[in-house]
């Protein structure tokens, strides 16, 4: 049985070798261990901090892109319309300049025509008054063929005269 058994000065030395390793291990191996650990510790924590500060960051990005976006948005509604206003009242302009250009197209054509009618006008009472004239001569000719027609034609004049 004295296998079984140890003796009491094995086990007060194994006590001994076991505190003296206790002490060493924790002056050696445990503080750096325990360092370590409080290391990582330290930096999981920082890590979820930044993680953290990175979602806060994250989501007031968004919120600076969906106004950044809206303002873009309003910017780009605003150009449209100044284009659309630009485009109308070129449009516009233009209408007024082919309005004046076609009331300056008629103008002119309705005075080219007067003046084309005047002409007319004035040629036709020229061809009418000489067409008169030839007319009354052919027929003062045959009237005032015999002597006798001429001097009646005279006294008829001379009277009309000292009546006026």
């Amino acid at each position: 049985m004295d296998l079984i058994t140890p003796g009491i000065g094995l086990i007060i030395w194994q006590i001994l070798v076991f505190v003296a390793l206790l002490i060493i291990l924790g002056k050696f191996a445990w503080k750096p261990i325990l360092k370590g650990v409080k290391d990582r510790e330290s930096a999981i924590e920082d890590a979820l901090a930044a993680a953290d500060k990175a979602k806060e960051e994250m989501k007031n990005l968004q919120a600076g892109n969906a106004k950044l976006i809206e303002e873009a948005r309003k910017e780009r509604e605003k150009i449209v319309a100044a284009a659309q206003t630009a485009a109308n009242k070129v449009k516009e302009e233009a209408k007024a300049d082919a309005q004046q250009i076609a009331d300056k197209m008629i103008a002119d054509a309705q005075a080219a025509i007067a003046a084309e009618k005047r002409a007319a006008l004035a040629e036709v009472k020229n061809q009418v008054a000489e067409f008169s004239v030839e007319v009354a001569e052919v027929i003062l000719r045959e009237k005032l063929a015999s002597q006798e027609a001429q001097k009646a034609l005279v006294d008829r004049y001379v009277s009309d005269l000292k009546i006026s």
